[in-house]
């Protein structure tokens, strides 16, 4: 196994452990990937995600050993309809996801990346399109949610030099969403991923669901599928209880302490 899956309360902690590699992604380790997020989609009972890697790495992308001796069988294959190469980078999950960024997460590490719904990257970690130099191309969604993130200006930068991208830079363009001290990348992860299951989750999902879906909609459409969205958190009950801790004095002056 080179994909491990722990759970503590609701998180989920999914770990790429190929250390002599810097947790390079095999087909193996693809298909592990796809089942853990998978298993933690299905979970009723888990809210958030972290994924993060073994030995002070997050993700050197495709392992290009196995390029490079042809066994196609080995090496993570394209899926037009199905998974990505990497795995999951074709998943829409129903619940958020956390990347706890050590060390490289560089080619497609970067897309994996991406690919999460936030980015807590160490001070001395490196993000790069570092596959620009092999003519490996970027087909785990690289091209398509950078630009989605950061603009295209500053995605073309990028995806043209293949120059890594260090911690502030990441964090002053809306890379990273968080810096953290080395070492504590899994650490702070799982606190925000704690504190993101803190909240009313019906609610939460819906307009995580919205945000990505407007993308594909006209304003008018997008506008409407907010509505029903919202629509649904508001017939799940959720609003309503919220509205009563409220009134009962919970969460005043903006405090987020005690509102379970």
């Amino acid at each position: 196994m080179s994909v491990y899956y722990e759970k503590k309360d609701h998180i989920i902690t999914i770990t790429i452990d190929r250390p002599a590699v810097r947790n390079a992604i095999d087909f193996s380790t693809a298909q592990q990937l796809s089942q853990a997020f998978r298993d933690f989609d299905n979970d009723p009972d888990a809210y958030v995600a972290v994924l993060y890697g073994v030995n002070g790495h997050f993700c050197a992308g495709a392992d290009l050993k196995t390029l490079a001796e042809g066994d196609l069988t080995k090496a993570p294959q394209l899926n037009e309809t199905g998974d990505g190469p990497l795995g999951i980078s074709r998943m829409q999950l129903s619940k958020p996801v956390i990347a706890a960024i050590a060390g490289y997460a560089v080619a497609g590490g970067m897309e994996l990346a991406l690919w999460a719904d936030l980015r807590v990257m160490e001070e001395d970690a490196v993000l790069g399109i570092f596959c620009r130099r092999w003519g490996v191309p970027l087909v785990d969604g690289g091209t398509i949610r950078l630009p989605r993130l950061i603009g295209l200006s500053r995605a073309m930068d990028l995806i043209l030099t293949g120059r890594p991208v260090e911690a502030k830079e990441a964090l002053d363009i809306g890379l990273a969403n968080r810096v953290v001290k080395t070492g504590t990348a899994r650490e702070e992860a799982e606190k925000l991923a704690k504190q993101i299951a803190g909240f009313p989750q019906t609610c939460l999902r819906n307009d995580r669901m919205s945000a990505y879906d407007q993308f594909d909609l006209s304003l008018k459409d997008a506008l409407q599928r907010e509505y029903q969205l919202g629509k649904q958190t508001l017939e799940s009950g959720e609003t309503f209880e919220g509205a009563a801790k409220f009134t009962s004095g919970k969460g005043r002056g903006g405090s987020f302490e005690g509102i379970k």
